[in-house]
């Protein structure tokens, strides 16, 4: 794009566009606070008089001495996200700090990374970030970026990168969730013989014990044998762990010790006999600080979509509603509270508060008020 010269200001250009339409830009160069040679570029004013009284705008701050808010200004989503990661990652667990690295860098910079961060506005962003993700994800996993964006925004408001955050009203409803995400009983049952009998003991094993205590996959990926009270017949939660290693449970509930029955004692004991023989195969021996899944060559399972792969299988092979490895803590939690169980009781071995029980599990206390109504009609029938 070719400029013309002004003839009110040296830093002050025409131009013409694809349609042949006269615009104005102007392009100012000066120094930044660290003696850096920077420039100010903006286009696409109407008329010679706007460019002109934006580019006195841009000259004015710069001689108060205000550079920050003339480079904030034209600061992108981009750029600002990187400032944000670079200056908060320290203080994130590793594995945050990969998780949100790879949100920005490969789906939040490519969808809004090119906008003006101040100019940002709410429908904007709902119209080409929000939409075009529901279109590719579920509402939990679009509000987990959103999110993490909100927080980014609101990290520029309060360094006064910019006056207010335009997204903090967006909200994106997820009706579906937990609402099917769970067995019942009968279906569990049924998930529980197919898989016994079809599964490899690793995924049986693992499935088990998902199922019988409700425990998070990562909290179970993270067991080690010592955990293990065979004869107190109880597990103990002390770490979780993923692909991206080993950490501290999610919350301070989540440390916990959970009671189990005889079942699931005597498959693990019969599954511990199967790690022994698997770590002597490749030349070593079980320790009680080895962690308890493993692979057939005695190396810890760490692939997440291992299990979520072995899941699918075995639910179609009992054809039963599909649910994903979280839905099994569902299944626990709802069976638990149709059968009366406390929420504090329920909330104690899932490692939640009673509060986060009765929020995330509002669709058993529906179950229980529609059989109350069918209950209290057949009493007072004449």
């Amino acid at each position: 794009m070719k400029l013309y010269n002004s003839k009110k200001d040296k830093d002050l250009y025409y131009y013409f566009n694809s349609q042949k339409e006269k615009l104005w830009c102007y392009r100012h160069r000066y120094y930044d606070a660290l003696g850096k040679r920077k420039e100010k570029y903006k286009q696409g004013f109407k008329s010679e008089n706007a460019a002109y009284r934006a580019l006195l705008e841009v000259k004015t701050a710069i001689v108060n001495g205000d550079v920050k808010k003339v480079e904030e200004s034209n600061l992108t989503v981009s750029e600002w996200l990187d400032i944000w990661y670079e200056t908060k990652k320290s203080g994130w667990k590793n594995s945050t700090s990969i998780e949100r690295k790879r949100m920005l860098d490969d789906v939040i910079k490519p969808m809004i990374g090119k906008y003006n961060l101040s100019k940002l506005d709410s429908m904007t962003y709902e119209r080409v970030f929000i939409n075009e993700l529901l279109k590719r994800f579920s509402p939990s996993t679009v509000k987990l970026y959103h999110r993490v964006f909100k927080v980014a925004v609101n990290a520029a408001v309060s360094n006064k990168t910019i006056k207010e955050n335009n997204i903090n009203s967006i909200r994106i409803t997820d009706d579906r969730k937990n609402k099917n995400n769970f067995l019942t009983r009968t279906e569990l049952i049924t998930l529980l013989n197919v898989a016994k009998n079809t599964a490899d003991i690793t995924n049986y094993s693992l499935l088990l014990t998902l199922a019988y205590t409700g425990m998070r996959k990562g909290e179970a990926n993270g067991l080690k044998w010592c955990d293990i009270n065979f004869n107190e017949q109880t597990i103990k939660i002390e770490r979780t762990r993923d692909e991206y290693g080993v950490r501290s449970p999610k919350t301070k509930n989540s440390y916990r010790t959970i009671p189990i029955n005889d079942e699931l004692i005597d498959q693990l004991k019969t599954y511990r006999t199967w790690c022994k023989k698997a770590k002597l195969s490749v030349g070593d021996h079980l320790s009680d600080d080895d962690f308890i899944f493993i692979s057939k060559s005695g190396i810890p399972r760490n692939d997440h979509m291992a299990f979520n792969g072995a899941l699918n299988a075995m639910i179609k092979r009992a054809k039963v509603k599909r649910i994903t490895p979280h839905g099994l803590r569902h299944t626990h939690a709802t069976i638990l509270l149709d059968q009366k169980t406390s929420v504090i009781t329920v909330a104690k071995r899932l490692g939640n508060t009673p509060e986060e029980i009765y929020k995330t599990y509002g669709h058993s206390d529906d179950q229980a008020d529609k059989k109350a109504a069918s209950v209290f009609s057949s009493m007072i029938s004449m």
